[in-house]
C-alpha cells in the first residue's frame, strides 16, 4: 500500500501514474460532474491504485472549489493517491502573493499542484501577449512560491512538441525556469494532439538527454495515438505519464488509464500498481463509465466486454487447444472475461466451447454438434442472432441434444393455442394493446386478457395472468429490457424484423432472440423462449 508524506510525496514514487479525469477528462462532450459524483470518482481512482489524482482547477470553478473543500474536510480519505490541484502560474505583470488563481491553489489544502504554462515560442507571445523572459518568470515565481509554502510543484508544459519543433531553445528555457525554481517533473503535453509514436520518443529522448530532467508525457487522441504516444514517451525515459479514465477528455479524448496500465504492466512488466490491483482494471472502467452516464465502450482494449471475445470459427479452434493462442493476455488478469460468439462464423470448435460455458458436454454428442452447427447457420442466414441472446443459444443446444439423443424437451412451461393483439386509440388520445392468449398449462385449457403500453407489454401481461396460478414461480421473472431492430430496409413496412428481450429473475439475467416478418410475433417467440430458459433455470436452482 502506498502512504504519503506531508509534503505529498508517495513512497512509491519512481514512476507515476497521474489521473486527469475531474479536470481533463471532465472537458468531454456529454460529461457533467457533480461534487457528488467527483468524490465517487476519486474513491474508485484511488482503489485502483493510481499515484495522482487531479481533481480540479480551484478558484477557476466553483465545482472543482467545493470539491477540494468537502476532501479537505475528511470526505475523501485516500489510501494509494495523492490529492492534485491544477492551475496557471501567475497573470503576466502580477506579483504571485497577489494572485487569486494562484491563492487559490492554497486554499485547496491539495499536497500537490500542477501548474499549467505556455511552452511554445507562439502562444507566448500572440496567446499570452508578453514575451519570453516574462512567461519564464511567471513559471519561476509561480514555483518558488508554492514549493515555498510546503507544496510539490508540476509543471505542464502546454503544446511542448509543436513549439519545441518551431523554437526548442525557447522550450527548454520554460522548463528550466520550472525546474531550477523547485518543480519535481516537467510534463511534456502533446496539447494538440497532432504527434505520432516515433517523432514523440525521439523529443522526449532528446529532452532528457539535454536536460537531465524527470519528465512526464500528456497526450490528447487526436491522431489515435494517445497510448501509443504515451507509451513510447515512457520507453524513451519519461517517468510519469497522464490519463484519464477511459479515455475521456476532450476533443477525441486523452490517452486511456485503463490502455495505458495495461500495456506498462503486461508489456513492459512494470509495477505501476499496487499489488492486486491490476484485476480491478476491468470493474473500475466500467464503474466510472457509469458515474459518467456513458455507456461502456464493447471494444475497449483490456477492459471492454469485447476486448477478448472471438468470432471467427478458426480463432474458437485454436482457443479449444490453448487459449493463449488468440489472447495476447489472459484476461482473469485484468478483471475480464474471454467469450467466444456464435454466428454464422461459426463452426464445430465454437459450439463446443460455448456449450461447455452451459455445461452441457457436445465433444461426446457429434450428431447433435453437426445438426446445431447446420442449425445455427441457417438461422442466422434468416435474420436471427445469436451473439447477444446466450439464453437462446443454450435453449437452441439443448434441444438439439434432445431431439438427436432423445432427451428432455426444453420448451416453454405451457403450449400455445393461440394469441391476438388489438390497438384501442381511444377518444381521449390514449393509445392502449389488448393482447389475449389461449394456453395449455398443467394440464388446463386457460384463456387470458391484459393492457399494456405496447403489444409486447400486454403478451407479457396476458400470457402471466393465465400462467401465475399454475407457475408461481413466474412472479419473480421480470421482462427487463426490448430491443427491435429492422433486418431489411428495402422492404419497408414487410421488413424482417429482430427482436431482444432481457429478462431478469432472482439473481441472473439473460437474453433472448426472436426474429419474424412480424414485430409481434418476433416478440413472442423471444419472449417464449425467455420463459422457457426461466423454466430451466428454476429447475437448475430449485426456485419455489
Amino acid at each position: 500500500m502506498t502512504r504519503t508524506t506531508p509534503a505529498g510525496t508517495p513512497l512509491r514514487d519512481e514512476f507515476h501514474v497521474y489521473d486527469t479525469t475531474l479536470r481533463d477528462g471532465a472537458q468531454r462532450e456529454g460529461i457533467s460532474y457533480s461534487v457528488t459524483d467527483k468524490l465517487a470518482v476519486a474513491r474508485l481512482l484511488d482503489s485502483l491504485g493510481v499515484g495522482f489524482i487531479e481533481g480540479g482547477w480551484p478558484g477557476a470553478l466553483p465545482k472543482d472549489t467545493e470539491f477540494f473543500r468537502r476532501a479537505a474536510e475528511g470526505e475523501l480519505e485516500l489510501q494509494h493517491a495523492v490529492l492534485t490541484a491544477f492551475g496557471s502560474t501567475r497573470r503576466a505583470g502580477v506579483k504571485v502573493q497577489e494572485d487569486q488563481q494562484v491563492q487559490a491553489l492554497l486554499d485547496s489544502q491539495a499536497p500537490v499542484v500542477t501548474l499549467v504554462a505556455k511552452s511554445d515560442r507562439r502562444h507566448i507571445e500572440r496567446a499570452l501577449r508578453t514575451d519570453v523572459a516574462e512567461n519564464c518568470s511567471m513559471v519561476a515565481d509561480t514555483v518558488r512560491y508554492l514549493v515555498g509554502e510546503g507544496r510539490r510543484v508540476f509543471l505542464d508544459a502546454e503544446h511542448f512538441f509543436d513549439g519545441y519543433a518551431f523554437d526548442p531553445d525557447t522550450s527548454l528555457r520554460v522548463l528550466e525556469a520550472a525546474v531550477e525554481a523547485g518543480a519535481d517533473v516537467v510534463v511534456l503535453c502533446d496539447t494538440n494532439g497532432g504527434q505520432l509514436p516515433l517523432q514523440l520518443a525521439e523529443t522526449v529522448g532528446e529532452v532528457i538527454s539535454r536536460t537531465g530532467f524527470r519528465v512526464g508525457i500528456h497526450c490528447q487522441d487526436d491522431t489515435a495515438c494517445a497510448v501509443a504516444n504515451s507509451i513510447a514517451a515512457v520507453q524513451a525515459g519519461a517517468t510519469h505519464v497522464q490519463c484519464t479514465a477511459n479515455g475521456y477528455g476532450e476533443r477525441a479524448g486523452n490517452a486511456d488509464l485503463f490502455a495505458v496500465i495495461g500495456n506498462l504492466a503486461t508489456k513492459l512488466n512494470m509495477p505501476v500498481l499496487p499489488e492486486g490491483k491490476l484485476g480491478e482494471l476491468t470493474r473500475t472502467s466500467h464503474a466510472l463509465a457509469e458515474i459518467a452516464n456513458l455507456a461502456s465502450d464493447t471494444h475497449q482494449p483490456y477492459v471492454g466486454h469485447s476486448a477478448f471475445a472471438h468470432k471467427a470459427g478458426l480463432h474458437a479452434s485454436a482457443i479449444k487447444v490453448d487459449p493463449e493462442l488468440y489472447n495476447h493476455i489472459d484476461p482473469s488478469v485484468v478483471g475480464n472475461d474471454m467469450r467466444v460468439l456464435v454466428t454464422e462464423m461459426a463452426g464445430r470448435a465454437s459450439l463446443e466451447l460455448k456449450g461447455a460455458d452451459f455445461g452441457l458436454d457436445l465433444t461426446s454428442a457429434p450428431d447433435a454438434l453437426t445438426s446445431a452447427v447446420h442449425r445455427v447457420k441457417e438461422l442466422e442466414a434468416t435474420g436471427w442472432s445469436f451473439e447477444a441472446a446466450d439464453a437462446s443459444l443454450e435453449l437452441l443446444l439443448r434441444r438439439e441434444l434432445a431431439e438427436v439423443d432423445a432427451g428432455e424437451p426444453v420448451d416453454a412451461p405451457f403450449q400455445l393455442e393461440s394469441y391476438r393483439v388489438v390497438l384501442d386509440h381511444r377518444p381521449d388520445g390514449a393509445v392502449v394493446s389488448e393482447a389475449t392468449v389461449k394456453v395449455h398449462v398443467a394440464g388446463e385449457r386457460v384463456i387470458a386478457t391484459a393492457e399494456g403500453n405496447g403489444p409486447v407489454n400486454a403478451l407479457d401481461g396476458a400470457l402471466r395472468k393465465a400462467l401465475v396460478p399454475y407457475l408461481p414461480w413466474l412472479e419473480s421473472v421480470q421482462l427487463a429490457d426490448y430491443k427491435v431492430r429492422i433486418l431489411t430496409g428495402e422492404s419497408g413496412t414487410d421488413a424482417v424484423t429482430r427482436v431482444l428481450i432481457n429478462t431478469a429473475g432472482r439473481d441472473a439475467e439473460w437474453t433472448t432472440v426472436g426474429v419474424h416478418g412480424n414485430i409481434v410475433e418476433a416478440s413472442w417467440l423471444a419472449l417464449c423462449d425467455a420463459l422457457a430458459y426461466a423454466s430451466l433455470q428454476r429447475t437448475a436452482a430449485e426456485w419455489s
